[in-house]
């Protein structure tokens, strides 16, 4: 690293990545960016997310998978090997965290669990990302994004207007965990500079998840007995949803009590700013509906374009409600660089989804592109002491596998 580069603030930090998918591999992505030397072990048949998210210009490198897997390198061992297992062992001897996402009796057969590892590193945080708590009846039992937002009523939340229960179209669940586990993993690094020694974290979704739910629906019900029903009706009525104008739909929200009566003026109906149905907050609560509806019909006169012009005119908050397609040409987007077009070894032109945050000292870069199927496996086993015939011997005994990205792109 140049002299003049800042280093990042995880850089010395190693992680020893056993997770796939989406919770593990987008908790990891955010620790790497941050500077973390992130090792994705899989096995030879890759992480399933490289195959069921679409597909790439060479097998295996799909959008989803790389926007969650850059800045990592990629190694496979065969764990139900012995010497795939004692180079794993010696890894994460030298790791700083362990984090899977397997249930943990798969990680017992395998022996590999924090009893187990910590033997080996006295000072390792063991991260367990769970479906259902350990302590719990549904401890084992496999789980996904889908099967979670119904199970913490996520989906029965669009029911209430008469309405089937739905999935969100986004794996809102996963990504939510994610980041709950990379703040976990965070929290123990800081621990450990105050009293060293092996730390086991467990991260449930189930749990995680229907806290959150709880927390913003619970409502009346979070006194006993109960004051009124669950159920924000600010988020729960029809209503309360993208506002159709005359020629498409704009985003509008309007909390406080000087929002709503700028929104009033805005809309050209000031006499209602009288109105002690919708003048004060306490009172909106019980007469949403029919602020909701009023809203609508009013918006719906003219086009979108009238109302961002007029309703940023009275600091409004509002966007428009963009699709996928609409949002890459946000000219915000544009202006903080969040997309920008990389030239990828393997994959040709690719949308690079830059890091958000900012912070003194901090400079988020791309170090390396989302790794093939096993790119890095010698080049890791090198540095962890392992020679370079032993390496080949491995690798020929399929204890191990190296990819070459360059034949993947031929093969195409």
């Amino acid at each position: 690293m140049d002299n003049k580069t800042p280093q990042l603030p995880l850089a010395g930090i190693r992680i020893l990545d056993l997770t796939s998918a989406v919770v593990g591999p987008y908790a990891t992505q955010t620790l790497a960016d941050y500077g973390a030397d992130v090792i994705k072990l899989e096995q030879q048949s890759g992480d399933i997310i490289r195959w069921i998210s679409g597909h790439s210009p060479t097998p295996g490198m799909s959008g989803k998978f790389m926007h969650m897997n850059r800045n990592k390198r990629s190694l496979c061992l065969n764990l139900k090997t012995e010497r795939g297992k004692a180079a794993f062992m010696k890894l994460a001897a030298r790791s700083h965290i362990v984090i899977h996402n397997m249930r943990p009796d798969a990680m017992a057969r395998l022996g590999i669990s924090f009893g187990a590892l910590s033997s080996v590193n006295p000072n390792l945080i063991y991260c367990n990302i769970v479906g259902f708590g350990s302590q719990g009846r549904y401890a084992n039992r496999p789980a996904y994004d889908s099967i979670l937002q119904g199970a913490t009523a996520l989906a029965s939340l669009f029911a209430q207007n008469g309405n089937e229960p739905r999935y969100v179209p986004y794996v809102v669940v996963d990504r939510t965990a994610a980041l709950m586990v990379a703040n976990a993993i965070m929290v123990a690094l800081y621990a450990q500079t105050r009293s060293p020694g092996p730390r086991e974290i467990e991260v449930p979704m189930f749990e995680s998840y229907a806290t959150l739910v709880l927390s913003e629906h619970l409502y009346g019900e979070s006194f006993d007995p109960p004051i009124s029903p669950s159920g924000d009706k600010r988020l729960l009525d029809e209503n309360a949803r993208p506002v159709k104008t005359s020629d498409g739909y704009i985003c509008v929200t309007t909390n406080t009590d000087a929002q709503v009566l700028a929104l009033f003026d805005a809309m050209g109906r000031p006499q209602l700013k009288s109105d002690p149905r919708f003048n004060r907050a306490l009172n909106r609560i019980d007469h949403i509906a029919e602020f909701f509806s009023l809203r609508a019909q009013e918006i719906a006169k003219h086009d979108t374009q009238y109302w961002l012009e007029r309703l940023t005119q009275y600091d409004i908050p509002c966007m428009p409600c963009h699709t996928i397609s609409s949002l890459l040409s946000d000219p915000h987007i544009a202006d903080v660089g969040l997309v920008q077009k990389q030239q990828h070894p393997t994959q040709g032109t690719i949308r690079h989804l830059n890091v958000p945050v900012s912070m003194t000292g901090f400079s988020p870069t791309l170090r390396h592109h989302a790794p093939h199927i096993g790119e890095h496996t010698r080049q890791i086993l090198t540095e962890a002491g392992f020679g370079q015939d032993d390496i080949s011997t491995m690798l020929q005994a399929g204890e191990a596998y190296q990819s070459d990205p360059q034949d993947s792109a031929a093969g195409n």
